[in-house]
């Protein structure tokens, strides 16, 4: 009796692992997804890279305040070899922020934005393995595919294009630290925005 209870618990244990949130200092969750162009994509792919995950839904006003010029602009700062930047739709179908990948390409396009792949999460397995709350919702993971940052993109949540100028830019910061080789200060900071639409 007492080891089907030890067995019991175990087992219980390992499940909720399974939905455990992700820890700074450890492992990325992995996660193999189509981008826009049918494309697949996994974290092993971009192995020596830093990656950031940016979870989006072009329909949430805090993402249009951020896409009113603040993310390309940081699209283009982190542009380089070294970085890989991953626009994740974790929208369900029939679900706000859901789209095709013509019109995920044809945002991409008319916003002059820049992401490496725009990633399609419809199951929202990947967005749930990053414990990914709203739209936008940045993540920082570097080269050995350790998780670095999670949270907001900046320290005032409001829709308003001219809060950009005066927050604390912790996603902007944090990156530029992983990029120097140093621990992203804070590296947890509270995600703002729409709900993602699981």
């Amino acid at each position: 009796m007492k080891l089907k209870l030890a067995l019991s618990l175990s087992a219980l244990f390992f499940a909720g692992s399974l939905f455990a949130a992700p820890q700074v200092g450890q492992a990325a969750p992995a996660f193999n997804l189509t981008d826009s162009k049918g494309k697949n994509h996994s974290l092993a792919d971009f192995s020596g890279k830093t990656v950031v995950l940016e979870w989006t839904n072009h329909d949430c006003p805090f993402v249009v305040k951020h896409y009113s010029g603040n993310m390309q602009s940081l699209q283009k700062q982190f542009g380089t070899d070294d970085v890989v930047w991953l626009t994740v739709i974790s929208s369900a179908p029939g679900k706000q922020g859901h789209v095709t990948g013509a019109k995920a390409d044809e945002l991409t396009s008319s916003r002059n934005a820049m992401p490496d792949a725009v990633l399609f999460d419809e199951t929202g397995v990947t967005g749930k393995a990053y414990d990914a709350k709203t739209t936008p919702h940045m993540y920082v993971i570097d080269k050995k595919g350790v998780l670095q940052y999670m949270g907001g993109i900046d320290s005032i949540p409001s829709a308003k294009v001219d809060d950009i100028a005066k927050a604390t830019p912790y996603f902007s910061d944090a990156l530029t630290a992983v990029l120097a080789g140093n621990p992203a200060s804070p590296a947890v900071t509270k995600p703002y925005g729409c709900s993602i639409k699981y």
